[in-house]
């Protein structure tokens, strides 16, 4: 009764050693549900491509990654003072600040400087750096961050991250020419470095890592049981009518698992934005479309997922599928837990 996760070992490792061989400076992001693996899978393979750094979101993912992984880890959440704890310093722990407050709160730990993007989400602006010279003396700096926006909504990001290596303050020694960025290609850092040849980059990649090779992993679902229906027979919690013969397949994975509960989408094209008001109009009217394949098609949910399972709907003039077997589930990896994750090889 599980949704997997089955993964191609040799042909992800070789995909994960790939984008580590074209990223020098590579630091693998592990946030998260660990983008579908799990943290702690993603920590040991991270350990695997010996990168001199991992990157988690909050400072509590630091515990499930640090058995797995034994240098550097940075918290790439901003410490808030009056929102967060302050913690003890650690040797192999580096914070994030994007605040003044944040910089003064965290004295004597190891720290990078996250400055404020075209992302405007968090960050000290450039001209902040001159009050937070005498501040810089109290922490031990690991150097300055940049997050940037997506591919393709993102424009000049390359001539962004140059200017701001031209607010960097001087007289910091190495740490202060070390950039931790974010969203950027093997393009863009190469034109980088050939720009700015006394910085060092740190590259910190998530999605294009783990995510790059789709063919790599599949999540499967198990089909539980498999009923006969009846036109005008009842079925589930909200005891709907079949308008129709045809079967019910109670499926794994439900919202536990993620299942029907995504991010919302961009919708950056005409085509994406009247899709999705034609799957909003078949919601509202108690049509969902699953992401379960059943005969290589998705199927529709029968209603809504329930907690570990989900019931689809399949005509009647089609062959079920056989209680046990499984099935492809279509799913976006950053919002998916699978109840296991088996790695080949």
């Amino acid at each position: 009764m599980t949704l997997t996760l089955y993964v191609d070992g040799p042909r992800w490792r070789a995909h994960l050693a790939s984008v580590a061989a074209g990223t020098p400076g590579l630091v693998p992001v592990v946030k998260g549900n660990g983008y579908g693996f799990g943290r702690a899978l993603l920590a040991a393979e991270a350990e695997r491509l010996d990168a001199p750094a991992l990157a988690v979101g909050q400072p509590d993912e630091v515990a499930d990654v640090r058995p797995h992984f034994r240098r550097d880890v940075l918290v790439m959440g901003p410490h808030l003072p009056g929102v967060d704890a302050t913690p003890e310093p650690s040797d192999d722990v580096v914070r994030t600040v994007a605040t003044l407050d944040g910089l003064r709160a965290l004295a004597g730990h190891r720290v990078v400087v996250e400055l404020t993007s075209s992302m405007h989400r968090f960050g000290l602006a450039t001209a902040e750096l001159d009050a937070a010279v005498d501040d810089l003396d109290q922490v031990r700096l690991e150097g300055f961050a940049l997050h940037l926006p997506l591919e393709p909504f993102a424009r000049g990001v390359v001539d962004e991250v140059s200017r701001a290596v031209g607010y960097l303050p001087t007289a910091r020694g190495a740490a202060g020419r070390r950039m931790w960025v974010s969203h950027l290609g093997p393009g863009d850092i190469d034109t980088l470095r050939q720009r700015h040849v006394d910085v060092t980059f740190r590259v910190r990649v998530g999605t294009r890592l783990w995510l790059g090779d789709p063919a790599a992993a599949v999540v499967r679902a198990t089909v539980l049981a498999v009923h006969r229906l009846r036109r005008g027979e009842r079925y589930g919690y909200y005891q709907r009518r079949v308008s129709r013969d045809g079967w019910l397949v109670v499926v794994s994975g439900g919202t536990s698992h993620g299942i029907a509960m995504q991010a919302p989408g961009a919708a950056a094209t005409a085509r994406q934005r009247a899709r999705s008001v034609a799957e909003g109009g078949l919601e509202a009217i108690g049509r969902a479309l699953s992401p379960y394949r059943i005969g290589g098609a998705r199927r529709w949910f029968a209603e809504p997922p329930h907690m570990q399972v989900s019931m689809l709907w399949l005509p009647g003039v089609e062959d079920p599928p056989a209680v046990g077997s499984e099935l492809d589930v279509d799913v976006r990896a950053t919002t998916t837990t699978p109840d296991r994750v088996q790695v080949s090889g």
